[in-house]
């Protein structure tokens, strides 16, 4: 299978490349720096450099990609935000999250899921349970939140237009990233595991699904 990974240069990005790679599975993967590259070749990806916040570097994608069939497309790219409602956010960290979390994918989404629609492959956001609308229970990292919420709603919408390719929103859980920190219950392989499980086993729904990263469907988003 054809894998692309859109933002793997650490984390649950870096993860998803070293797991596809050990699976004997082709790896197409992004990183922005050379520090990121260096470790996805190491893995034997092929290793794309891509900002999702630069339109120069994200409008070049398909040009990188050179019209390749891709079974399974992974939009993993993000950031976090702090701050709650008692205070509003500051404008250069609501768009810094805005732009990697929702413009990013929204970008991508035109470049990469005709290759989707050409191998009936699937194309994976990996979204949060803090975007899930429906259980919320805080302000905390509110701009976060929305950023989320949005990415989802960005996935659900275009998904009519490539029927052909299965899309799907997934949370990862609170994993011990950089992002979730060392005291997150879920280990960044067992989080990444799982979701390749939960991918293989997605199809088609008249609407995009939004589940947690063991398959199980959250209710409401």
């Amino acid at each position: 299978m054809n894998i692309l990974v859109l933002g793997a240069s650490r984390g649950i990005g870096l993860e998803f490349a070293r797991q596809y790679r050990a699976a004997g599975e082709t790896v197409i993967a992004t990183a922005r720096d050379d520090e990121g590259l260096a470790r996805l070749a190491a893995l034997g990806a092929k290793a794309l450099r891509l900002d999702v916040t630069d339109p120069a570097s994200i409008s070049g994608l398909g040009w990188q990609l050179d019209g390749e069939k891709i079974d399974v497309a992974l939009y993993v790219a993000g950031v976090m935000s702090h701050g709650g409602a008692t205070v509003p956010p500051a404008r250069d960290d609501f768009d810094r999250v805005m732009r990697t979390n929702v413009w990013g994918a929204m970008q991508a989404i035109p470049q990469v899921a005709p290759m989707v629609e050409a191998a009936g492959g699937k194309f994976a956001f990996v979204s949060s349970q803090m975007g899930h609308i429906a259980s919320v229970d805080s302000s905390f990292s509110w701009v976060y939140r929305a950023s989320k919420a949005a990415l989802n709603m960005a996935a659900a919408s275009a998904q009519p237009d490539y029927p052909r390719a299965t899309f799907l929103v997934l949370s990862p859980g609170w994993v011990q990233t950089d992002m979730g920190g060392e005291n997150a219950p879920l280990a960044t392989d067992a989080s990444v595991e799982w979701m390749r499980h939960t991918i293989q086993r997605a199809y088609k729904h008249r609407h995009v699904p939004f589940l947690d990263y063991d398959g199980t469907p959250f209710k409401g988003w």
